[in-house]
């Protein structure tokens, strides 16, 4: 039977307070099922998607084990590891363990790339209940003897699926093998191929399987759209799509990161407002984006599929898929930047003829297929390919254009040459 308030879960009366100081008032779904099977320290498998409240479904119990047993943290040694796959949703989680222990001696910090190792390496070594982390980022303390994880009693492996989907499934053995083998395991994922539920076999003991999937997917309440139009001229389209007045703020994917470095250039040489967000910025480059991008000082976000999960940033009105995905699921993950908390939202994908068949695979993947709408490409902006090329960098774009030059460039010194 599902339980309708935290105290009847078993969250005890200090935590319970602490939910009410953020709005934390009825269980979700997840964390309904999740909490007492934890509570009760069973290993757990947890499908779920984003926005469903499954960080307070782990977090929660974690804590609250944590701080019943009452012990100190030791220099180095975490008593708690939760393994993200991005820095961003290692920050998001880290602050929600912030709300949640308030009131408490509980210590937690977290480690991700991007930033300085020393700071990371001075928190570990004063002691940490808690620690969040990227996987790579763990690794290099690890090596260097800033961390050991011999004293960890609950292991959380959080969005699993990307983790493999970012190539990170031997760094997880790696920092699974280095945890007591009487550690309490928790796993949450959004989908549950065939990879991730060989990591539980391996991972988990005799877990709970707790699937709060929906019945009718969130990509159904969003409003689909497609245009037809080759790449010359998306970046018109997506322009004149972006002024519209119904666009408040919107995320525009792109498959690379040269790509949305890029984009968000023309995006701001056209009068848009944009920052780009992607894996080769520095940490403090994609907080400073996110943060402007938050707080309205921005309005346009371009990137890639590093934004597609773990970040939850309110009034998202539009996502455009300015490049389809290579795999359908990331699509599915994109779109739901939007429509957030039982809101309303329209999700745009451009479409080259070339990308016919990541569209028939989204389509399959959904059950349904988006509207196609027609989309009159601006003559001022019709010559974007061009405008493209020539401000390519160097050695990008230059060959083909000098290639096609050499001709005209023969025919001009004939003409010198008679004329001299």
């Amino acid at each position: 039977m599902v339980q309708n308030t935290f105290p009847a879960l078993g969250i005890s009366a200090h935590f319970c307070g602490a939910l009410d100081d953020v709005g934390y008032t009825t269980p979700t779904p997840i964390q309904s099922q999740s909490i007492p099977q934890l509570l009760q320290r069973s290993d757990l498998l947890g499908v779920a998607q984003t926005g469903t409240g499954k960080t307070a479904a782990f977090a929660l119990p974690l804590l609250q084990r944590l701080h019943e047993e009452n012990a100190s943290a030791e220099p180095k040694r975490p008593r708690a590891l939760i393994l993200a796959p991005t820095r961003e949703l290692a920050i998001q989680i880290d602050g929600e363990l912030a709300a949640f222990s308030g009131g408490t001696s509980l210590r937690h910090g977290f480690v991700i790339g991007g930033v300085g190792k020393r700071p990371q390496a001075n928190a570990l070594a004063r002691g940490l209940d808690v620690l969040v982390a990227t996987p790579g980022r763990l690794l290099d303390l690890h090596s260097e003897r800033s961390v050991d994880l011999s004293r960890v009693s609950v292991l959380v492996l959080d969005e699993a699926d990307r983790l493999l989907d970012m190539g990170f499934i031997r760094d997880v053995k790696r920092i699974v093998a280095q945890t007591p083998k009487s550690r309490q395991s928790v796993m949450f994922s959004a989908t549950m191929p065939n990879e991730v539920a060989a990591l539980a076999r391996e991972i988990l003991r005799d877990p709970v399987k707790v699937n709060v999937s929906p019945k009718e997917p969130t990509v159904k309440k969003i409003d689909q759209r497609v245009v037809m139009v080759d790449n010359a001229n998306k970046r018109a389209v997506l322009e004149k799509l972006l002024h519209e007045k119904e666009v408040s703020r919107a995320i525009v994917f792109t498959r690379t990161k040269h790509g949305a470095n890029k984009l968000s250039r023309q995006l701001e040489k056209a009068g848009i407002c944009a920052e780009a967000i992607h894996g080769n910025k520095s940490q403090g480059a994609r907080q400073k984006a996110l943060k402007d991008f938050t707080e309205g000082k921005c309005w346009v976000l371009v990137a890639t599929d590093i934004a597609a999960r773990g970040i939850d940033i309110e009034g998202i009105s539009h996502v455009f898929n300015y490049e389809l995905p290579h795999e359908p699921e990331s699509y599915v993950h994109r779109i739901g930047r939007t429509a957030r908390a039982g809101g309303k939202g329209i999700a745009w994908s451009l479409v080259d003829p070339s990308e016919s068949k990541r569209l028939r695979a989204v389509e399959r993947l959904i059950k349904q297929s988006p509207q196609v709408v027609d989309v009159e490409i601006p003559q001022t902006v019709g010559t974007a390919a061009v405008r493209d090329q020539e401000a390519a960098p160097e050695g990008e774009g230059q060959r083909s254009r000098s290639a096609s030059d050499r001709p005209r460039r023969r025919r001009v010194r004939r003409r010198r040459a008679k004329a001299a």
